[in-house]
Parts: structure tokens; C-alpha cells; sequence
């Protein structure tokens, strides 16, 4: 029977190191073919827009997608899955708290794999929904000791610091200066919905870490060129969507300054495939656009464990 899980639920069964698990093995599976996926659609009005993304992974016998409406009233999302032999639903889950983690999981995994080992410092743009799962997935995967922010409003970046200072017991503090906070993080994270890029590539210290997981349109642009430039590394979800919709590395592709195959993705990476980081020198870049199969697969956990905790209710069909 099919199962509906809502937003407490949801809550209730997911943790990080669940989300960690489940997108590094959507990667996975990803790199040896044993999971497809679908880019992002959308459908616009004048008021709203429906966002889809779609896929299937094999091995855990599931198909399904992922569909989030936005407009000025809010943003709603869903999970929808299906058994891959029959057809038949499995569940509906609300999926904000799923994707936010799902999201923050993905630069986490990123700055595993491509961050140096020996990262302390972290600057992250953005003080909103998405930014708290970035950090506290980048704090599992590093020893980060100290996180500084920037923010557009003070007394939102403020609370913001606050909170997360007190959730993650390490300094989280908002960030005076922003060339100063670019040139001392060893990690840099960008989650915003930023038209303009955010700082100078230039400033970037030898051995920098970038993960940019705001820009998912062509619209929205939160690194520069010379980040780009910079890079000795330059990884992604999946090249396919990165091509369709990834607003910082199109104009690089289109001058010719990047390559579709100079972009490795975030799979190749995790089954070595292909290499990362060569030495403590390299900056190193991540663009995050999301997939479906990070969101399938966290889903098909987060349903296994609501069945056993006797969660969601049965959907009539």
C-alpha cells in the first residue's frame, strides 16, 4: 500500500548521516549506469512555476520524480515514488526538509572528495533554508573550526549565526569583510539566489575550495569567470544538467574557456573514475544543480524507515 508521509514525519526518521549516504550512492550508481536521470523541466505562468525532475534507480527497483511549485506565495515539494517492476505507487512525501538535506548532503559529499583534508576555515554566502544543511554537512565531512557568513540583512545573518553557533558548538559569526573572509577560507560555499557573482575569483587562496549550489538557472549566476579560470578541478552533478541550466559555467562554455568533458562529475569522483584534487595548491570547484536521484534514493530510505516506525498514512490507491 501506498504510504503519505508528511513534513513532521519526514522529520522525524531523516538525519544527515542518512542523507550523506543516500546521495553518495546516487552518485554511485549514476557513474556505473545503474541509475538514470532526467534534467529538470519547468512550466511557467505568469504567477508560478512548476519545477519536475524525474528518474530511475535501478538497483533499489524504483522510479519516480520530484515536483516543487513556486510562486510569491511559497514553494511546495513532493516525492513521488514507484515500484520499477509494476508500476505502482509506493508513496507521496513532502520533500522540503528531504531536499534541503538532500542539497546540503551533495556539497558535503563535494567537499569531501575535493576539499583539503586539512580545511578549518569556511565562508559561506547565504543565511537562509539551504544554508543550514550546507554547513552542518560540510562541519561531518571536515574539521571546520570556524564558519563565517554573509548575508544581505544583519539582523537575519545575525539570528542565523546565533543559531548555528549553538546547533553546531563551533563559531559561526557573520563575516565584516568579504575579501578578507574569501581570501582565509580554506572552503567556500555559495547557496543563494544571487543574479551577479558574489565575490572576485582572484581572491580565492591557493588550495580554496568552492562549492556553488545557488545557481540552477540560467538567470542566476553567484561565481565569476575567474573562479573558473582558477580551477584546477571543475566537477558537477551530472554534465547533462549542468549543460541545460547551471547559469556560472555556461558563459565559460560558451567562450570556449570549458569543456563538456572538462566537467567531471561528482560520481566519477567518488568511484575514481576520474581524479580530483592533485595537490594542496589546486583551487577546486563543485556547481550543484540537483538531480532526481539523489531525492529518489533519500526517499526510499526515508520511507523504509517511517514503515518501520509505523509512520505515514495509507493513500487510497
Amino acid at each position: 500500500m501506498a504510504l503519505y508521509l508528511t513534513e513532521d514525519e519526514v522529520r522525524q526518521v531523516l538525519t544527515l548521516p542518512d542523507a550523506l549516504a543516500a546521495v553518495e550512492q546516487a552518485h554511485r550508481w549514476h557513474a556505473t549506469g545503474e541509475a538514470i536521470d532526467t534534467p529538470r523541466a519547468r512550466s511557467r505562468t505568469p504567477t508560478s512555476a512548476l519545477h519536475m525532475l524525474h528518474g530511475a534507480v535501478q538497483p533499489l527497483g524504483v522510479i519516480g520524480y520530484k515536483s516543487y511549485t513556486t510562486s510569491r506565495e511559497a514553494a511546495r515539494f513532493w516525492v513521488h515514488l514507484f515500484d520499477a517492476a509494476n508500476g505502482r505507487p509506493l508513496a507521496v512525501i513532502e520533500a522540503d526538509y528531504l531536499g534541503m538535506m538532500r542539497t546540503g548532503a551533495t556539497g558535503g559529499l563535494s567537499a569531501r572528495v575535493l576539499a583539503r583534508t586539512d580545511a578549518r576555515e569556511a565562508l559561506v554566502f547565504g543565511a537562509g533554508w539551504q544554508a543550514r544543511s550546507q554547513i552542518a554537512a560540510l562541519c561531518a565531512v571536515r574539521d571546520i573550526a570556524r564558519v563565517k557568513v554573509v548575508a544581505r540583512r544583519r539582523e537575519r545573518l545575525e539570528a542565523f549565526c546565533a543559531e548555528q553557533s549553538a546547533l553546531l558548538g563551533r563559531a559561526v559569526e557573520p563575516a565584516d569583510n568579504v575579501e578578507a573572509a574569501v581570501r582565509g577560507a580554506d572552503v567556500v560555499v555559495t547557496i543563494t539566489t544571487a543574479s551577479e557573482p558574489l565575490f572576485d575569483g582572484r581572491w580565492l587562496s591557493d588550495g580554496t575550495h568552492v562549492t556553488a549550489a545557488g545557481s540552477n538557472a540560467l538567470i542566476r549566476r553567484e561565481i565569476d569567470e575567474a573562479t573558473i579560470r582558477r580551477a584546477a578541478v571543475v566537477a558537477v552533478d551530472a554534465r547533462a544538467t549542468a549543460l541545460r541550466e547551471s547559469g556560472d559555467l555556461l558563459p565559460a562554455l560558451e567562450k570556449g574557456r570549458l569543456s563538456e568533458y572538462g566537467m567531471i562529475e561528482l560520481g566519477e569522483l567518488l568511484t575514481g573514475m576520474r581524479p580530483g584534487r592533485r595537490g594542496d595548491a589546486d583551487v577546486t570547484l563543485f556547481e550543484s544543480q540537483g538531480m532526481a536521484i539523489q531525492d529518489l534514493v533519500l526517499a526510499h530510505r526515508v520511507l523504509d524507515q517511517a514503515r518501520a516506525a509505523g509512520l505515514g498514512r495509507e493513500l487510497p490507491y
